[in-house]
């Protein structure tokens, strides 16, 4: 089964630290959260300085809740597989689950239940990894061809996704 401390490492090597972008649709974020996700788990009170000084286990916290266990990835067998899907909802919301459930031919609710985590584990996982894989680097072209003024975060997406391989 998927590891969570296998992942963590990974999004942290391309979240970095603080950044307040005008051009960043997630606004000011810390490791990779949002102002509005540090909020939702810890407290509408909280605050940019508090997002700046997030703890290691908070932020582990906001992994686990928000995208780990969203896409209930302790249930999915292969590694590579539950990494790659957990960090597209990290980085698209529900996006990252509707499309892969197109992918696996399950019904596009962008909730992972029964049927999606079947047909997850029951399919080939390096065809399915090539797969989302695929259809994330179209998501990202789409976001582009939507909104210009993303081109700028463009190169860093598709190097981010380019570090995730596949292993049995």
């Amino acid at each position: 089964m998927a590891d969570i401390k296998k992942l963590a490492p990974k999004i942290l090597k391309w979240e970095g630290g603080f950044v307040n972008d005008p051009v960043d649709q997630g606004g000011v974020t810390n490791k990779g959260i949002t102002l509005i996700t540090f909020r939702d788990v810890f407290g509408q009170d909280k605050t940019v300085d508090d997002l700046k000084n997030i703890s290691d286990d908070a932020w582990m916290k906001v992994l686990k809740k928000f995208y780990w266990d969203r896409w209930k990835a302790d249930e999915i067998e292969n590694q590579s597989v539950a990494n790659i899907l957990v960090d597209w909802v990290w980085g698209s919301g529900k996006w990252g689950v509707i499309i892969p459930q197109r992918v696996l031919d399950v019904p596009q609710d962008g909730i992972v239940g029964v049927k999606t985590i079947q047909a997850l584990n029951r399919c080939d996982q390096e065809d399915l990894f090539n797969k989302i894989v695929e259809e994330r680097k179209l998501f990202l072209y789409d976001i582009v061809r939507r909104k210009p003024a993303q081109i700028r975060f463009f190169k860093g997406w598709i190097n981010r996704l380019n570090d995730y391989k596949y292993s049995d």
